[in-house]
């Protein structure tokens, strides 16, 4: 299915519906778990990473929204998914330079251990979502927050090998920088996206 402005069959919007249900609960779970894991051993990168996994629950409840919405809703709602990720990415990049003067160095092994379960997640959600990236621009949405959920975790646990061996912190400020950065870069794709599947339900 393409953005032609077509609306889904109920087979297609019953399996939409459940793969964002999926997609919601597994990251509002690792969204509670990163953030309280992340505060406990005063990680920045995990603390990023979690509410980056609160902005990809919200999205996903937006595309849910829209499933069966015409196309002009759809698209609105994967504009208000990218605003959610580039209020996120500012965020992230602010506590950053917040943390750069006052915070005390993260426990490596700690960050791996919680990482490793969200970098499972994610994948799982991802190849789940692949099957409907071609589709509409709410799902592709979708996608592209999971993509960037995989990149982060796995740049999570990377900061937490090299926080383990060198006990120096600013690899996991670095790590949460990074993110920060990312995240403003998938929002504005996720706008470029929207901007595009404006003009071709116009067309």
């Amino acid at each position: 299915m393409t953005n032609c402005g077509c609306k889904p069959t109920q087979t297609e919007a019953q399996e939409q519906s459940r793969i964002l249900w999926t997609a919601l609960t597994l990251n509002a779970l690792m969204f509670v778990t990163e953030v309280a894991g992340g505060i406990a051993i005063d990680s920045t990168g995990l603390v990023a990473d979690g509410l980056d996994m609160l902005s990809d629950a919200c999205a996903y409840a937006i595309a849910l929204a829209a499933i069966g919405r015409s196309s002009r809703f759809k698209a609105n709602a994967a504009w208000i998914s990218g605003m959610l990720l580039l209020v996120l990415g500012a965020g992230l990049v602010a506590d950053v330079i917040r943390r750069m003067f006052e915070g005390g160095s993260p426990q490596g092994i700690w960050m791996i251990a919680i990482s490793l379960p969200a970098l499972a997640v994610n994948i799982i959600v991802l190849r789940m979502l692949a099957k409907q990236r071609s589709a509409e621009v709410h799902m592709r949405a979708a996608w592209i927050f999971t993509r960037a959920d995989v990149i982060a975790n796995a740049a999570v646990i990377l900061s937490g090998i090299a926080v383990a061996v060198t006990q120096i912190r600013y690899f996991d400020l670095a790590i949460g920088a990074a993110i920060g950065a990312y995240v403003i870069r998938e929002a504005l794709e996720i706008w470029r996206e929207t901007r595009q599947a404006k003009s071709a339900s116009r067309a």
